[in-house]
């Protein structure tokens, strides 16, 4: 069964393990914008909104304080829960670039319109972005999405059109000769 994505939330945080005794928990920022935490009012916590009555930045961690969740051991109660927002909040991105969110779950194909499978994760390697890609029978593809590859990502259409290097054409050979052994 396919997992059913809320398109109208953005998750933008994951919270970790308490911070200190007075109710402050560590999040996980999963955002590339960091900073929006500085004037976020109100969050959705898993299924629960609340609102933030602190902000602070300690090493990689993001420390909040919940109105609603005083003291330390209330506050132990939201660990690993996601932090989302509406997706209105979603910060501007320029002309071509995406949310992962956004990629992860596209339909890939190839330019003469032959399934390659279903983007699964985004990796993120310095110089560019790679998609992971599910074929049908279970392997993974890594497609690098550079514009010689990616010729179009269609996000309302629910996919993305590549023209695969060679080195992908010849591992997907070698998987094929691989699963005739």
């Amino acid at each position: 069964m396919a997992e059913v994505r809320d398109t109208q939330r953005v998750t933008i945080g994951k919270v970790g393990g308490p911070h200190g005794i007075h109710g402050e928990m560590r999040i996980i920022p999963l955002t590339d914008f960091p900073e929006r935490f500085e004037t976020l009012r109100e969050v959705m916590v898993g299924e629960e909104l609340l609102h933030v009555e602190s902000v602070k930045y300690h090493k990689q961690f993001v420390l909040l304080k919940f109105r609603e969740y005083p003291v330390r051991e209330q506050a132990m109660r939201l660990t690993n829960r996601l932090l989302t927002v509406p997706r209105s909040e979603a910060a501007a991105l320029s002309e071509g670039e995406y949310y992962t969110f956004d990629i992860i779950g596209l339909q890939v194909e190839r330019v003469d319109g032959s399934v390659l499978g279903t983007v699964e994760n985004v990796l993120r390697t310095g110089s560019n972005d790679v998609y992971a890609v599910r074929t049908s029978d279970g392997r993974e593809l890594l497609v690098p999405a550079l514009k010689r590859v990616v010729k179009e990502i269609d996000i309302r259409g629910g996919r993305i059109v590549v023209e695969p290097m060679e080195e992908l054409s010849e591992r997907e050979a070698d998987f094929s000769a691989e699963d005739a052994d």
